[in-house]
This record gives structure tokens, sequence and C-alpha cells, in this order.
């Protein structure tokens, strides 16, 4: 039902055990990672069989019903062997038992309030704060939590009317999608055969794991001392130290405190050979006696958006053949542009404004730039919308400027200026990151002349913006002083050629070296 569905959740039944159904009869309504749809019948016959309640979850390709000829024996499809599902977050096998038997919640007068997928990229969900407790009585719309997601911080709705009879995450645990973190019912409720029948081990519904939430974990520390050659020598700094002249005047010359040698004449006096066979790599410096170090280290574990950028980074560098292109870009007329602009606009325009306007106008003459790879086709976007990489405390957010190529670079410079603050402040929502068709990284205002990008797939190419530069340009025999800007786009060969590419960057450099183009 979605390129990013995993496993749906029946969020209603249209029909029941025993009705007689047609091909093309809604007989669902199926919640996805992205929408509430109707599930369509395919078969003509009888529901026999309904093997998911509405409320739970199940697995892409998973059996939700059974339709046939009324009284025909179905059991077999139900016995035979299935696959086993693998938790992508806990990556544990869950064996199937056939004869284990079902615990029967019908007569249960409590509803389990479940981990939502809040995001195409979610997994598991933090609970960052509860604002109800076990006893409260709570309405369907009653917001009675905030849950960290892998990108941002967000509020549970509730969708029963009752009491909170049971916590099951609390503040800081990680619960994975789908999984149990309340139970919301009538008091009195015998709301342990819930909790029981989400332990029982089905192939549609994997063991729920909490996992940790981020907090620093003291460091293990562990002391070697180095030893030295006079590791026995007990010689103060004011305690005058027994030894030869000539042994004194060659460990002056040598740079050597005769405290660090151990002597080897009669009463511990220190000869001329033992400053020769002294090794100073045992015995400090003439400065300090350096004794040892400590060696410590912290681990910090990693966070959902941490994780959710391994994953997903990792994902598009190991399977698109990438290949990189740069280009120099002359910004002296972008510079001068921008400070007219400034005297005249509400808003302050960035160059990063300037790139992502000109990027939306390059993308609209070379939309194969614009395109997804699908695995079985190429979706090329007919519309543009751009994503803009900000940098945030535990990681990397994109937040997206739809139809940039439509708006005014006075538009652009201020909802990326609201959505960089949203970014920061966890505030922003799914629509707000979600539909980038190609995406803009900067790392120029720190100072870095030139980089690389990964590819947020199933886009095809990102654009790495480096800093302004001034430098020497030569014409007509002449020196001057000008600005460059360098700019590298990563290409997934398997949409992008090198032609391609290298055609888009020429209409970008256009853009940029002239911006008066962009407004005609």
């Amino acid at each position: 039902m979605s390129d990013t569905m995993l496993e749906g959740v029946i969020a209603k039944w249209l029909k029941k055990e025993g009705d007689t159904i047609k091909s093309g009869d809604i007989i669902a309504e199926v919640e996805t990672d992205k929408a509430t749809m109707e599930l369509e019948n395919y078969e003509d016959g009888t529901l026999l069989y309904i093997g998911i309640k509405a409320g739970e979850a199940a697995p892409v390709d998973g059996i939700i019903a059974i339709v046939g000829t009324k009284g025909e024996d179905y059991s077999s499809l139900l016995t035979e062997p299935k696959a086993v599902v693998v938790n992508e977050v806990v990556e544990k096998a869950i064996e199937v038992t056939a004869d284990q038997p079902a615990i029967d919640l019908s007569n249960i007068k409590a509803k389990a309030v479940r981990m939502p997928k809040m995001s195409d990229t979610m997994l598991e969900g933090v609970i960052a704060k509860w604002l109800k407790k076990e006893g409260d009585k709570v309405k369907s719309g009653d917001i009675i939590a905030e849950v960290e997601t892998d990108k941002a911080t967000m509020e549970l709705e509730n969708y029963e009317d009752g009491t909170i009879l049971y916590i099951g995450a609390q503040e800081g645990k990680g619960i994975v999608v789908d999984g149990i973190i309340a139970i919301v019912g009538e008091p009195g409720a015998d709301f342990k055969k819930i909790l029981e029948a989400e332990n029982t081990v089905k192939v549609d519904a994997p063991a729920v794991v909490q996992a940790s939430a981020p907090a620093p974990i003291k460091a293990v520390e562990e002391v070697k001392p180095i030893e030295t050659a006079q590791s026995t020598q007990q010689t103060a700094s004011n305690v005058e130290v027994k030894s030869s002249p000539l042994a004194r005047a060659l460990a002056k010359e040598k740079g050597y405190n005769l405290s660090w040698i151990q002597g080897t004449g009669e009463g511990g006096r220190i000869t001329k050979s033992d400053v020769d066979n002294y090794n100073p790599n045992q015995g400090g410096t003439k400065s300090s006696h350096f004794t040892g170090g400590t060696e410590s280290f912290e681990d910090i574990p990693n966070s959902q958006m941490r994780k959710t950028i391994a994953r997903r980074l990792s994902e598009s560098k190991f399977s698109a053949p990438e290949f990189y292109l740069t280009m120099e870009i002359n910004m002296d007329k972008a510079i001068e542009a921008r400070v007219s602009m400034n005297e005249i606009f509400p808003v302050k325009i960035s160059f990063n404004d300037f790139v992502i306007k000109a990027s939306s106008l390059a993308l609209v003459k070379h939309p194969k730039v614009n395109s997804y790879w699908m695995e079985d086709r190429i979706r090329v976007n007919k519309h543009v919308h751009i994503g803009m990489a900000v940098a945030v405390e535990d990681g990397l957010l994109v937040p997206v400027i739809r139809f940039a190529n439509e708006k005014s670079i006075a538009e652009i410079s201020a909802e990326a200026k609201d959505l960089g603050a949203k970014a920061k402040s966890k505030q922003l929502q799914p629509k707000d990151w979600e539909g980038n068709t190609f995406t803009v990284s900067n790392l120029g205002m720190f100072g870095i002349d030139q980089f690389t990008s990964i590819i947020n797939s199933p886009e095809s190419c990102i654009l790495a913006v480096g800093g302004i530069k001034e430098t020497v340009g030569v014409k007509n025999g002449q020196f001057y002083a000008t600005n460059i800007m360098k700019l590298t786009l990563t290409c997934d060969h398997r949409v992008v050629d090198g032609a391609t590419g290298a055609a888009f960057l020429q209409t970008l450099k256009q853009y940029l070296e002239d911006p008066i183009k962009m407004f005609l």
C-alpha cells in the first residue's frame, strides 16, 4: 500500500466471519505507515476466518483473512510452514509454534495503546515524557505522552475512552513500532491477558524489546603505570644525589636529571657509565618525571536519529553506484546581487538560498537529476521539492522546501529559516520532512572548501556546497581578485550518467554566476 510499508494495522473490519462477499468489496480499513486505506477483496465466497483483530498488526504478505466456500476446511492454510519474521531492530529470529493455544481477548474490556509509526523510517520510539499516569481517566483525542522518533519529538494521541490501567513503557525507554506502551479500558478489566497474548510467540507479532534510551555510560578507567629503570628510586628533589664529577658534567651536557638515574657505584653513587647507559625514554624529561597516564573512554548509546542515519545512509552507500562531479562557480555577481537584495527584501537572503533557487530551476531543465530509483523503474518527478540538510545536536535532518522552483528567493529564504529553527528545536512534523526529490547539503559556513555527500535514497543526486573563497584569477594576462565556490554533485549511476550530471551543473553555474537569469 506504500513503497516503505513493512506492516499494516487493521483499523476496522467492515465484514465479519460468515459474511458472503464478492470481488471488489471493501472488507476492512488498514492503517499503513502513511495513511489509513481501504482493503479490497479479490475473491468471491464466504469470509471463513479473520486472523487479525482490529487494532492488531500484520506484516506485509501475512494472512489476515481466508475466503472460500462455506463449510470448507481451511486449517491446512494456517498450519503450513511459515517464514520466520526477523525484526530489524532486535535482529532476532522468532520460532513459530503451530500448536500454541490462542488467548481469547473478546471479553476483555480494555485496549492496547501501541507505538504508532510516526515517520516513514521509524522503527522504534522512545517515551520522552508521560502526560498521564496509571489510574487517570482519558478520552479519545487526549494527548497522553510525548514520543521521540528518529526525526522529532511528537505528541501521542489516545483513541480509546477509559482509564489508563497499565503503562508498560517508562520514560526514556524504547519501544518498537506497534509494541504495547499502555492499556486503556474499564477499571478492573483483566488487562494482563492482553500482555500474555502479546508475549505469545506469533509469526506476525515480533517480540517487543525495550532498549535503553540514550544516557551516558560511566567511563571505565584503567590506570597503567609505566615502569621505569629507577622505579625503586626514592630520592626527593631536595636530597643530594651522590655522583662523580664526570657523571655530573656528562648528565648536564645531555640534559639528564641525576635523580632519574640509578647509580651502580658504591653506596648508589652515579658513575659515567650509569649516565652513558641511561635510557631517557624510561626516565622522563628534563622538566618533569612522567610516571604514567590514565586511559579512559565513554560509551554513548545511539539515539533514534543516529540509528536511522546509520541505516539509511549505509543502505544508500552500499547499494548505489555513486560517482562525483565537481565544478567551480564564480560568485562575484552573486555577492553583489545579495547585497542589493538585502537592502530591499524584508528577509535576509543567504548564499544557500541562491543555491536552492538555482538548483530548483536547473532541475526543471534536467528532470533525470530530479528522479527516484525504484528498482523496477525510474520515477521522473515533475515537481521540485528541495531537501535542505540541517545539522542538529543528535545528527542530521532534511526538511523540505516544496515547489521551490515556483517560489521567490525571499519565500525560499523565509521558509528555510523557519524549517531550520523547527529542526533544531525538534518541532518538525512528518509533512516537513517527506517527499524531497533532490537534496542540498552546505558546509561552507564551517570553512569547508569542498566535500562529497551520500545520496538520500530513493533520490538520484545530492549537491554538496563548499564555502566561498577569495582567490586570484587571470584574465587577458592580468591578475585580479575573485570569489570562487565549489559544488560537488553525487550521482547514482543507475539513473544519472556523467553527461547528464555535467549538463545540470553547467546550467546551475549559469544561474549562480549571473543571478539575474533566475528572475527573468
